[in-house]
């Protein structure tokens, strides 16, 4: 499947990338969570086609050529825009962190080499409640251009296209209610709150605060400012 999108609507809506680490064996269940960051996604067009591969043999006795055969169809592929920003904060090297997490997804994991079945991370694209642009995928290229730059030269604006090709999977795993293939969600903070309180009233475990600043490249968890849209991993997301 082919997919490729471009251009931004006006209002912009909270994307996810969750990275995981490669199954072991023959599973495709994605393996443990990397990392999971969110970011602005409302393209005013995503393209999205399929492909199937036919095989034509020459046969001198058919005049107007033989049947085709049937070889299978390709998985989906879908070509992302990633827009990354933190200009509010010209110190903040949070922009670089996530260059540095989508260019590791075409880099072999440490875990894959232990298991001895070396592999890249595999990924999972979540967009609104659009299923269809929803997958479990492999990442095959990132192209990165950074566009805005800190007083420190620091990268602080960053615009990364990522080749996202399917691996197929004969279940789905996702919600019965609401198709979602994880329950993560969006908490806008208020005075108060703190990554350790959120942690315990999400998952009963205070020190899970580190999940939710990997999620959301929080480089400071002393800081946070009320109205903050912080993105809540799922808990099976949550590593121990």
């Amino acid at each position: 499947m082919a997919g490729r999108s471009s251009g931004a609507g006006k209002s912009l809506v909270r994307a996810t990338l969750a990275i995981h680490q490669p199954p072991v064996g023959t599973s495709t269940t994605p393996g443990g969570l990397i990392k999971t960051f969110s970011f602005d996604f409302n393209p005013a067009e995503l393209s999205i086609g399929r492909s199937a591969q036919w095989k034509y043999s020459a046969a001198p006795v058919e005049r107007d050529g033989p049947l085709p055969e049937f070889l299978g169809s390709e998985p989906r592929r879908l070509g992302l825009e990633v827009f990354l920003d933190s200009s509010a904060r010209p110190t903040s090297t949070s922009v670089l962190k996530k260059v540095e997490s989508l260019l590791s997804c075409c880099q072999v994991t440490a875990k894959s080499i232990a298991a001895k079945q070396p592999s890249p991370p595999w990924v999972v694209f979540q967009w609104g409640s659009f299923s269809t642009a929803r997958f479990t995928a492999y990442v095959s290229s990132v192209d990165v251009s950074y566009t805005l730059f800190g007083t420190s030269g620091v990268p602080i604006r960053a615009t990364c296209r990522l080749q996202l090709n399917e691996i197929p999977s004969k279940t789905a795993r996702q919600n019965p209610t609401s198709g979602a293939l994880t329950a993560q969600r969006v908490h806008r903070v208020v005075a108060g709150d703190s990554l350790p309180s959120l942690a315990w009233r999400e998952y009963g475990d205070a020190t899970a605060w580190r999940a939710i600043a990997r999620a959301n490249g929080i480089d400071d968890p002393g800081r946070l400012r009320a109205g903050t849209e912080l993105l809540l991993p799922a808990p099976e997301e949550v590593r121990p």
